[in-house]
């Protein structure tokens, strides 16, 4: 028997972003485990990719091929060859480009965080089409939006800093679930004499484990920021040296903070004034006698009306009383920033010869259902569906289906397994996982560029991205001397060696390894330095007034809220957020049975009050429901939903659910303030006995 180790990572929408060891015998991955060398990981995986060997060979996984003979949604294929299925998209593709290359989409997120496998060999094949381009934006985009106007990129405090600090904040965040190594980091500091501090409707998994939790209302964290800065102003807990060296606008926050007292604050939130004023007292006076204080600042925060002003709003905490002048201080929304990525070599967006048209991810449904028009351009005639599951994932889930269910609209789906989604198709590919294929990665909560090499050959007649988008360019008649790039040499391009946080970058040298960190200073701002037009925190931001946004901090309601909407509110007197279930990754490993053995079945967690009032008992089956739609769960009578608020934790397939429905049939298409992000969280329902 040959046994051998190979280095690999965690492709997954997750910032911890794992260093993996893959034991090898005789071909089979037998083990997936984490690399304990790696100081992020240190040889510990979430229950999830800790089973990857079972995701991998699970019975269900796509092998082959395969071409649609029933109706679209009903999930019925034959197999045919890849020579079959490559000749029948190009001629489709060929056609419409021939007419109107815009009229193709691709649909594709995160389900591989890889440069290569995500965006590279794919944006070549499309940029060289001339389709549609993607606004990729489901995820973490009016956060990202927010934060940048403030610190001026996505860079924070170093996860790897967090155990010594002597406050943390985990603002809209379940670690426990969906960060498992900051909040090792964040018990370690706990043991270390550290108070924690969850902000979050729910009380989730890691609200419970904290010393306190403030269970606001859906959508105001911007609220509680303000009222923050009124006590911190207020009780002068600020930093006066590093404000006047190293923020802009101050004397105007001051102003605005004056209107947000700790009343107004806790009753925008549906909190007490004293949770407004001891948060604040706590956060300015052990910053002001030199103790590290951090905030882990999560996208929770950013799904609603608001997000974006929201997380802006948080993230003028820290240059208030001065946290960025220790490593461990300051605040991490997402690390992404800090990685010189080369996106510019691997997608080579000069190859796109026509104008552009950008269609939201988030508005999926709305847009497949379009005519062509003036202002939309053509209609929407093909879609390749890679590394997404639109049908479980996007909100308003109705409208994506009978976007979907369009005879006219010619479908193929790179996948793994048959998700919703995939049921769709008119041809199917399958797709290689992270253990068949090469990759390189960048994190989003540490700062290690990674690396994945091949632990196994593919399964079956399976094929990596970038290798379905080389022999679709070659059937198109592509002939650039791009589309001819193996992923190695892709790989070798990922980030920019000649900037100096990359420094000594070498893909043959880090693929060895497995993993490098960045050269980045241990407290990034700690004199200042910050990566916006004035080198500032921007409590005043010039460029939001030249973006049309208010340009300090300020909170906006909900959309669907009383103080927004009040006959909506009579109707839908509910607030819902769908946060992660703990053994899912948004729709992945959903079909990994003994994962869902874990979740059990769709449920939703319902305030005591709130199912007395509705005649509802713990167990019973509940439909779930406004104007958009509806759906079907067990009920689960729990005081860790606030009253006024029910929680349906996801993204279950569709077709695992008892009614065939998930929780995207009750989300909204409408945009947040900035960033062009969803609103998932910004959702009103009723709720009764199915």
């Amino acid at each position: 028997m040959t046994i051998r180790q190979v280095r690999a990572t965690c492709p997954h929408d997750c910032p911890d972003t794992c260093a993996l060891l893959i034991t090898v015998e005789d071909g089979v991955a037998t083990e997936v485990k984490g690399d304990p060398d790696h100081p992020t990981t240190a040889g510990v995986l979430c229950t999830k990719v800790s089973r990857y060997a079972e995701r991998t060979y699970h019975p269900e996984r796509l092998l082959h091929p395969m071409r649609r003979v029933g109706k679209k949604g009903e999930g019925r294929f034959e197999r045919i060859s890849w020579d079959e299925a490559l000749d029948e998209i190009a001629a489709r593709l060929k056609e419409i480009a021939a007419r109107a290359p815009q009229a193709i989409l691709p649909y594709s997120y995160c389900g591989t965080m890889g440069l290569v496998q995500g965006e590279s060999m794919s944006a070549r094949f499309f940029n060289q089409l001339g389709a549609s381009a993607l606004d990729r934006t489901i995820c973490a985009m009016a956060g990202a939006t927010g934060y940048k106007y403030t610190i001026g990129a996505s860079i924070g405090t170093d996860l790897e800093q967090f155990q010594d600090a002597k406050l943390i904040i985990i603002w809209g965040g379940n670690p426990i679930a969906s960060n498992l190594h900051f909040w090792t980091r964040a018990q370690e500091a706990k043991r270390r004499g550290a108070k924690l501090i969850a902000i979050d409707p729910y009380r989730s998994l890691t609200a419970e484990k904290c010393h306190q939790h403030i269970g606001l209302l859906p959508g105001t964290d911007a609220a509680l920021a303000l009222g923050m800065m009124h006590v911190l102003i207020a009780e002068n807990l600020l930093d006066d040296d590093y404000i006047a060296q190293h923020t802009l606008g101050f004397e105007q926050l001051k102003a605005r903070a004056a209107e947000w007292t700790p009343e107004r604050a806790a009753e925008t939130c549906g909190i007490t004034a004293e949770e407004v004023v001891g948060l604040a007292r706590e956060y300015g006076q052990m910053a002001r006698r030199g103790e590290p204080v951090a905030i882990r600042v999560n996208y929770g925060v950013q799904r609603v009306a608001g997000g974006g002003m929201s997380v802006r709003t948080i993230a003028c905490l820290p240059a208030l009383v001065g946290a960025w002048r220790h490593a461990a201080g300051g605040i991490q929304l997402s690390s992404s920033g800090s990685f010189p990525a080369n996106r510019v070599a691997l997608q080579l967006p000069e190859l796109r010869k026509t104008p552009v048209r950008t269609i939201n991810m988030t508005t999926i449904g709305d847009d497949l259902l379009r005519e062509a028009s003036p202002s939309f351009g053509p209609k929407v005639e093909a879609v390749i569906v890679y590394n997404a599951n639109p049908l479980a994932i996007a909100p308003d889930s109705d409208k994506v289906m009978r976007g979907f269910l369009r005879e006219d609209l010619f479908t193929v789906v790179l996948e793994h397994f048959q998700t919703d989604s995939a049921d769709y198709a008119d041809i199917l590919l399958p797709a290689t996982t992270q253990l068949e294929h090469v990759d390189a990665h960048l994190a989003y909560g540490h700062l290690y560029m990674m690396a994945n090499n091949a632990a196994i050959a593919p399964m079956g007649e399976a094929k990596p991205n970038t290798e379905i988008f080389r022999l679709l360019a070659a059937r198109m008649g592509f002939d650039d001397p791009c589309f001819s790039e193996d992923d190695h040499q892709l790989a070798a391009k990922a980030f920019d060696s000649r900037d100096a946080r990359a420094v000594h970058f070498d893909w043959d040298s880090l693929k060895q390894r497995g993993w490098q960190k960045l050269n980045m200073p241990d407290a990034p701002f700690a004199n200042g330095g910050f990566p916006t037009p004035s080198g500032k925190c921007e409590f005043y931001s010039s460029a939001m007034l030249a973006d049309g946004h208010d340009p300090l901090p300020a909170y906006t309601p909900p959309y669907e809220s009383a103080a927004s909407n009040p006959e909506l509110a009579r109707k839908y007197p509910l607030a819902m957020i769908s946060p992660p279930a703990r053994n899912f990754l948004n729709s992945t490993f959903v079909n990994v049975k003994s994962l869902r053995g874990g979740e059990g079945e769709p449920h939703l967690d319902i305030h005591p009050d709130d199912s007395a009032a509705r005649g509802i008992q713990d167990g019973d089956m509940v439909r779930i429901f406004n104007d958009r739609g509806s759906f079907v769960a067990k009920a689960r009578v729990t005081a860790k939903a606030r009253p006024g608020l029910v929680v349906g934790l996801s993204v279950w397939w569709k077709k695992l659910g008892s009614d065939g429905k998930n929780a995207n049939e009750v989300t909204s298409q409408r945009l947040t303030d900035m960033g062009r992000a969803p609103t998932f969280y910004d959702t009103l329902v009723e709720v009764e006995k199915a």
